[in-house]
């Protein structure tokens, strides 16, 4: 069977499984900026900026939706003129029908996304979120089902992301009891005959689900189960679900001095020089990363005890600021976030090809940083 072409809604609507724009910050500049996604959608491009050479690649490799980090709209048009840069770019978007999505904070928070991403490549290690900003509340669903269908319920809903507790995954409880009902005129029973109560050994299945993924859950839990009409309960939890949010703090495998460190920021993420401050003979272990501008946030790498915080776009009196409060700082520069073209490239091709969606996702090989080094 050939894969199925699917449309621009479709597509998204894999992607925000991922990366769903209830993570991003109040007042974010998100979603579908330019064109339309009710269209097939045969070739995705991966961008961290919207610049017309973007856009001329894009038309070049015949592709019909464009996922962005950075929005190409993030102040409101005064006007829009095509004989401008900036017009000229979204009047080919428009003319070669390429649809325009972002995600910006959303994806920097979700798993996965940017800052997993710089972690990883910074080989940090017992990473968690430096600022949290989401909660993905807990719940937990019970559903009875007839014992000789148990086991593929709960493969079900276990595959589908119910039940991870830490490091293990399907975890679930069950009792066992009888569950009786009377199939009435117009139903059509799985077990028993119309106008007979039935008797049937059932299994109370029990676990947590994160909210973020309830309806895939019941979903998946539908499909599986042999019942037309299926009990099941949904009850919110009082403990606290995973935290998420902006930025990572974690631990490198050796120590090295700051001088050291800042050599292995520019190594691993590809970047000719770093700005640093502090003293380049502290010794480096703790260390919090955060994609993109972080000045506001040296405060809580400090109280996070990180012996370095890696950021970009570092301010003059935010350097200061740092130095009294005793905080290192690398500024590897804003255009390191490039490490989610191909993060996500792998991600969506993978979510894409499980679902039998005849796409083909590829990176921006344009350079997009705007600053040189003389």
């Amino acid at each position: 069977m050939k894969n199925k072409i699917p449309n621009g809604n479709e597509v998204i609507q894999l992607f925000e499984q991922f990366s769903p724009k209830s993570y991003a910050l109040e007042g974010d500049k998100i979603g579908l900026q330019i064109g339309k996604l009710n269209k097939p959608i045969q070739h995705v491009m991966i961008t961290l900026d919207v610049v017309e050479e973007v856009i001329d690649e894009a038309i070049e490799k015949k592709v019909d939706l464009l996922i962005a980090h950075h929005p190409p709209i993030f102040r409101p048009l005064k006007k829009l003129t095509t004989d401008t840069t900036y017009g000229r770019m979204i009047e080919k978007c428009i003319k070669h029908d390429i649809a325009v999505y972002v995600a910006h904070t959303n994806l920097d928070v979700a798993l996965g996304g940017v800052n997993d991403l710089l972690a990883d490549a910074l080989q940090l290690h017992n990473t968690e979120v430096l600022i949290p900003t989401y909660e993905d509340k807990l719940k937990k669903l019970v559903v009875y089902v007839p014992v000789t269908h148990e086991e593929q319920v709960r493969k079900a809903i276990g595959d589908a992301g119910a039940g991870h507790l830490g490091n293990y995954s399907h975890c679930t409880f069950k009792t066992i009891g009888n569950g009786s009902f009377l199939p009435e005129e117009g139903a059509l029973p799985f077990i028993g005959k119309l106008g007979e109560i039935e008797v049937v050994e059932e299994a109370r299945i029990e676990t947590v689900i994160p909210a973020s993924i309830e309806k895939k859950v019941i979903q998946a839990m539908l499909k599986a189960h042999p019942y037309e009409e299926v009990a099941y309960d949904i009850y919110s939890l009082e403990q606290q679900g995973t935290q998420l949010g902006l930025g990572r703090i974690g631990y490198l495998e050796d120590e090295l001095t700051l001088k050291e460190f800042a050599e292995h920021v520019k190594n691993s993420l590809k970047v000719d020089r770093v700005r640093m401050v502090g003293n380049e003979g502290d010794i480096i272990k703790k260390v919090a990363v955060l994609g993109g501008d972080g000045n506001k946030y040296i405060q809580q790498a400090k109280f996070k005890g990180a012996d370095v915080y890696v950021t970009g776009d570092l301010y003059f009196h935010v350097a200061h600021d740092a130095l009294m409060l005793g905080l290192n700082v690398i500024d590897p520069g804003h255009h390191v976030e490039k490490v989610m073209i191909d993060g996500v490239v792998q991600k969506l091709s993978k979510m894409c090809n499980e679902k039998k969606l005849a796409v083909n996702v590829v990176g921006s090989s344009i350079d997009t940083n705007p600053f040189q080094f003389v």
